[in-house]
This record gives structure tokens, C-alpha cells and sequence, in this order.
């Protein structure tokens, strides 16, 4: 008789798991590297690694909806004439006309300004649609130049200087060929229907100093009237705020690596930057060792998602946050209604990324006519505003439960976190105890 061992259960790689596999496979066959839009998919230590300290004994709660909790903020005072003022905390990023449609641009200038927040251009240039419907607008001046005139320099509320975006720290942004339709073309000086590769840093100065030079020449040309933000990707966030400052900015932006992009190398989105967790106390740090904390303002974004997200990030010293990712999510993008085109696609709802192919359901991603009809940019604009109103609520929950009567009073101390990993980056002691990792050599 034979004997034969009993067969051992097949065991998958972590290393080398389903996804890892078909890369391989797609690469081989193709030998191309995978572009796609979004931010950064691997698990990341997140602002779900902290938690609050409600009042009980120690600390006074404010009561429910009665008592007062203020969500406003002012942005740009170091030196503009007119900074910006804004009923809540939670600003509209930068995300380009000709990555998004026309209806998608105008529905996040209806739904910031519904919320009295503020949105911002992107790469491309300003829409008449846009700059219609926004009360508060955001001006990107981007390496590429592209859609950027004086005149619409002008007509923003405030000008926003972008050296690094979280996705692609050091990377430029791509807009390819089929998304270039006659009027992406005439706004950027293209020719249609051809791949385009923006720059990875601004052809007219190559640091600080130069920096310094172009906030000068901005702040002329707008008659020093409009606040100028210097925004940074997530990877030196010290040196990069510190520097910032030194050089003129009124507000700094840092987006980490949870930041989405309209298409870029998955490479580079999942292996460059750093966490937003991870970014804002160095950036807070800077501002604090200069003498300019809450003088300069700081917007942090990247995965910001709930009023939850917002408080905590408010708590480690922010004065605002700025979403993309999940206010696209609230005009409808990945929304389950077109899951048999998306299907189609070889895709499902929620893990849709290929936004530079143009072929988007949602019509949110894309310059297709046919598309571009299923928004409906009252309709999506009023969702963002409720999403918007939703999470400010939420914010403002968690501040009175901390006996707090503004969100911009929640502090460091109302935070405890869950991991060791999480408490080093976030500043605040592990949850039961005292410790903060790395804190005094320990």
C-alpha cells in the first residue's frame, strides 16, 4: 500500500498577491507601465488611527445644537488687501477643466458656493461656467501655464502657486489625446486630440528665492489684493512650508499622498509622498518654529472623507482642509447606477480609475458630449452642498463634545491614537497611556 501525504491547502503570496500578479502579466504583454487617475489605494496610516477624548468630568461639553460652534475661517491675511472669507473649513481642490467636463466644473462652483467655500481652477485655465457660478474662486498657477492669463489672474479671489500635488510629488500631470476636444485644446494652445504631459516644475525659477520673485510679481499684477497660496505635494513637509513662508505665501497647501490625480503612472501614485496623517504636524511644526502659526494659514487634503476627518486635522493644528476625491464621489463619480457600464469597461462602480480614457459613466471624467449630459449641475451642485453640510455638522458634533465653541479651538491634547505608527506621525499619545513614540528619544 502507497501511503501519500494529505494535500496541503494552496496558500496565495502576500508579496505577490492577485493584483501584483496581473500587473506583471499586463506589463509583459504590453510593456507599457499602467497610468490611472485617483490617489494612492494601499492602506496608509489614517486619520480612522486617531480618537477623540470627549468631556466628562474633567471637561465641560457644550449642549447639542443649542450652544454655538464656529466654523468659519478667514484665509490670506499675512498680506492680501481682500483675504478670503469662508463660512466653513472645507475648501473645493484644484481639479482641471479637461480632466473633468464643463457640467462637473460648474456643479462644484454651485455646490462651494450654496456652502460658502471656495473652489479652484486646476490645470487648463478658468471656465466663463466656473468663474460664473463660484463666489469664491481659486486660481491655479501650474508649471505647465496652460489656460493662464493675466486677465483671469484678475478675476480670482485668490491665486493659488502649485509646486507639487500629493499624487505626484515631483511628477507632472498627463492629459491624453482624447480628452483634448476643440475647446481643452483652444483654452491650453494644443493641438486636438494629442497627448499632452504637463511640466514637473515651473519653467521661470528653480527655487525659494525665485519663488519669492514670483509671489512679488503676482501680487502686482493683482494690486496686492489677492491672497497667494503656495501648494507643496506631501514629502518634505517642513522644509517645504518653512520655505513657503520665507518666500512670501499667505497660505500653504499640503496634499499627501491620498490626493488624487487625473491620470498619472500607478507606479508613482503608490511609492512617492507620504501620508497626509504624516504631513501636518511637520507643517505645523515649521509654521510654529518661524512664528507664523495661524499668521500663514494651512490647508491640508488628501483622503479627506467625513467630519471626522476634518476635526482631527483641525485638531493637529490645520486651518482648513480641501477635498477632490470625495467631492467628485458627491456629483456622482463611481456612483452604483451605471454599474453595467462600467462593467463594460471591465471595471464595477468604486474602483473606477481609468479617468483619462474619457470614457467615464458618470460623465464627470470625461469631454464626451453623450456623457457629459448625465450631470446635471443644479442637481449634482446641490449634493455637494449637502455633502458639504453633513460633514461640517459632524465637525462640529465632535467640537462641542470636546467642549469646544469653534472648531479652530480642538487641539492636539483632545486626540489619542490607536497605533504606534499613528501617534509618532500625528504628535499625540498612544491610546491608555502616555507615551508619545519618538518624543524626547523614546
Amino acid at each position: 500500500m502507497t501511503y501519500r501525504n494529505p494535500p496541503t491547502t494552496p496558500r496565495k503570496s502576500a508579496t505577490f498577491d492577485d493584483y501584483t500578479l496581473s500587473e506583471i502579466r499586463r506589463a509583459a504583454a504590453t510593456g507599457i507601465y499602467d497610468i490611472r487617475g485617483a490617489g494612492a489605494k494601499r492602506k496608509l496610516p489614517h486619520f480612522d488611527d486617531l480618537l477623540f477624548l470627549g468631556a466628562s468630568i474633567s471637561r465641560y461639553p457644550l449642549e447639542g445644537y443649542r450652544e454655538r460652534c464656529d466654523t468659519s475661517v478667514v484665509l490670506g491675511s499675512r498680506h492680501a488687501k481682500k483675504p478670503i472669507e469662508l463660512k466653513i473649513p472645507i475648501t473645493i481642490a484644484g481639479m482641471s477643466f479637461g480632466s473633468l467636463s464643463g457640467p462637473a466644473k460648474e456643479a462644484l462652483g454651485r455646490g462651494a458656493t450654496l456652502s460658502g467655500t471656495s473652489t479652484t481652477t486646476g490645470d487648463g485655465g478658468m471656465t466663463e461656467e466656473e468663474r460664473g457660478h463660484s463666489k469664491t474662486l481659486v486660481y491655479q498657477y501650474l508649471p505647465s501655464r496652460y489656460g493662464m492669463n493675466p486677465r483671469d489672474l484678475r478675476r480670482a479671489d485668490a491665486i493659488e502657486i502649485v509646486v507639487g500635488q500629493g499624487a505626484k510629488p515631483g511628477g507632472g500631470g498627463m492629459l491624453l489625446g482624447q480628452k483634448i476636444s476643440d475647446r481643452v485644446a483652444e483654452m491650453r494652445t494644443l493641438p486636438k486630440g494629442i497627448d499632452q504631459r504637463s511640466a514637473s516644475r515651473h519653467p521661470d525659477w528653480t527655487g525659494p528665492d525665485d519663488l519669492e520673485i514670483k509671489i512679488l510679481e503676482l501680487r502686482e499684477i493683482t494690486d496686492w489684493e489677492k491672497p497667494i497660496y503656495v501648494k507643496v505635494g506631501g514629502a518634505r513637509p517642513y522644509y517645504d512650508t518653512a520655505l513657503a513662508v520665507k518666500a512670501g505665501a499667505d497660505v500653504v497647501v499640503v496634499d499627501g499622498m491620498q490626493g488624487g490625480t487625473a491620470a498619472t503612472q500607478e507606479v508613482f501614485i503608490e511609492n512617492v509622498g507620504q501620508p497626509t496623517l504624516a504631513c501636518i504636524r511637520p507643517a505645523v511644526q515649521a509654521l510654529q518654529d518661524l512664528g507664523m502659526h495661524r499668521k500663514v494659514q494651512l490647508i491640508v487634503s488628501g483622503g479627506i472623507r467625513n467630519g471626522a476627518d476634518v476635526a482631527k486635522a483641525l485638531a493637529l493644528g490645520v486651518d482648513a482642509v480641501s477635498i477632490g476625491t470625495a467631492a467628485l464621489v458627491a456629483l456622482g463619480d463611481n456612483d452604483p447606477r451605471w454599474e453595467a457600464d462600467y462593467n463594460e469597461l471591465g471595471t464595477t462602480a468604486g474602483a473606477y480609475d481609468d479617468w483619462h480614457e474619457g470614457r467615464d459613466p458618470a460623465g464627470i471624467t470625461t469631454q464626451d458630449p453623450e456623457l457629459m449630459q448625465r450631470v446635471d449641475p443644479i442637481a449634482a451642485g446641490r449634493r455637494l452642498a449637502n455633502y458639504l453640510k453633513v460633514m461640517t455638522l459632524e465637525a462640529q458634533t465632535i467640537a462641542r463634545a470636546c467642549g469646544k465653541n469653534s472648531l479652530h479651538n480642538l487641539e492636539p491634547e483632545d486626540l489619542v491614537a490607536l497605533t504606534i505608527e499613528a501617534a509618532a506621525m500625528a504628535g499625540v499619545p498612544l491610546a491608555g497611556t502616555n507615551w508619545i513614540p519618538g518624543k524626547n528619544g523614546f
